[in-house]
C-alpha cells in the first residue's frame, strides 16, 4: 500500500480522523462563514486542550517523548473519544492505561483453556492476538462453514470475513458486523501497529479487501462488548446466539468466544 493513509505516524492519522469528524457546533465553538477545513482545524483542538499548535502538530508527528497523560486526556475529551477510543489513543502515545495489566504467559493455563474449549457444549473457539483460532469444538466447526471447518492450523476470523464471499453469505448483517469487526481488532492490536509481522497481516487484508481498506482508513475502535449474532446456516437456516467474550488472566492474548 502507497497511498497516503500510509504515510505520517499511526498517532497522527488517528487524531486527524477523528478530528475531521467533530463539527465546530459540537465543540461549542461558531461554524464561521467562510470555514473551509472539514470538521476542527489543529489550531481550535489546541485551544480546547490548552497547548500551542505547534505542540499539537508534533503530538500528530507521533513526537510524543514528553507529552504527558494530562494532555492526551484533554485531547480525548476534546476530540469526544469513547473508552475505547481514549485507551487506544493511550496505547498509539506509548503510555500504558493504569489498570494494564502486562500479559503473563503460563503455559500449563493456556494449554488446559485450549483443551477445556471441546467440552463445552455450544459453540466455542479460542483466538489468540492475531484473531487466529488456536482450538474449537464441534459446534464451532459446524456452524463456522468455511472458517472453522477448513484443514488449517490457524485459520484467520478477518481472512474468513473479508477474503471468503461464504461469509456474506453466512454472517448475517455482514457490514455492520464487518465494520464493528475491523473497529475491535484496531482497539485489540493497538500497542502492535509497529510490528513488522503485523502490518503485513493487514497490508495483505487491505490488498486483498476494499471493505477491510476502506474500513481500517476510517481509524474506528470498539471495545469487543458481545451482543447478539445471527447466522444463515445452508443446513440449520437462521440461528442467534449470545455472544461472550472471555480473556485469560495470565495471557491476555487468549479470548475465549462462546456463542450461547
Amino acid at each position: 500500500m502507497t497511498d497516503a493513509s500510509k504515510t505520517g505516524s499511526p498517532l497522527g492519522e488517528f487524531l486527524r480522523a477523528h478530528r475531521e469528524r467533530i463539527t465546530p457546533q459540537q465543540a461549542g465553538l461558531p461554524a464561521g462563514s467562510r470555514r473551509r477545513a472539514k470538521g476542527l482545524r489543529r489550531e481550535e483542538v489546541a485551544a480546547l486542550c490548552g497547548i500551542s499548535p505547534t505542540w499539537l502538530t508534533w503530538i500528530e508527528q507521533g513526537r510524543t517523548e514528553s507529552v504527558s497523560a494530562g494532555t492526551l486526556s484533554r485531547l480525548a475529551e476534546a476530540l469526544m473519544l469513547t473508552h475505547a477510543e481514549r485507551e487506544y489513543l493511550f496505547n498509539l502515545a506509548g503510555l500504558k492505561s493504569p489498570h494494564e495489566t502486562p500479559p503473563d504467559r503460563h503455559p500449563q493455563a493456556r494449554q488446559a483453556l485450549l483443551d477445556a474449549v471441546g467440552h463445552i457444549d455450544t459453540p466455542a473457539y479460542v483466538m489468540d492476538g492475531d484473531w487466529c483460532a488456536l482450538a474449537w469444538n464441534r459446534p464451532a466447526q459446524a456452524l463456522f462453514l468455511g472458517w472453522l471447518d477448513q484443514d488449517e492450523e490457524r485459520p484467520c476470523l478477518l481472512n474468513f470475513m473479508f477474503l471468503n464471499p461464504a461469509s456474506q453469505t453466512l454472517v448475517e448483517d455482514w457490514p455492520t458486523r464487518a465494520r464493528r469487526m475491523v473497529a475491535e481488532f484496531r482497539a485489540d492490536v493497538s500497542t502492535r501497529l509497529e510490528e513488522s509481522e503485523l502490518a503485513d497481516k493487514v497490508d495483505k487484508l487491505r490488498s486483498g479487501s476494499a471493505e477491510f481498506d476502506s474500513l481500517w482508513r476510517q481509524h474506528d475502535v470498539q471495545g469487543r462488548e458481545g451482543g447478539e449474532r445471527a447466522f444463515h446456516h445452508p443446513e440449520q437456516g437462521r440461528l442467534v446466539y449470545r455472544q461472550i467474550t472471555l480473556n485469560l488472566a495470565v495471557s491476555a492474548d487468549l479470548k475465549l468466544v462462546m456463542l450461547l
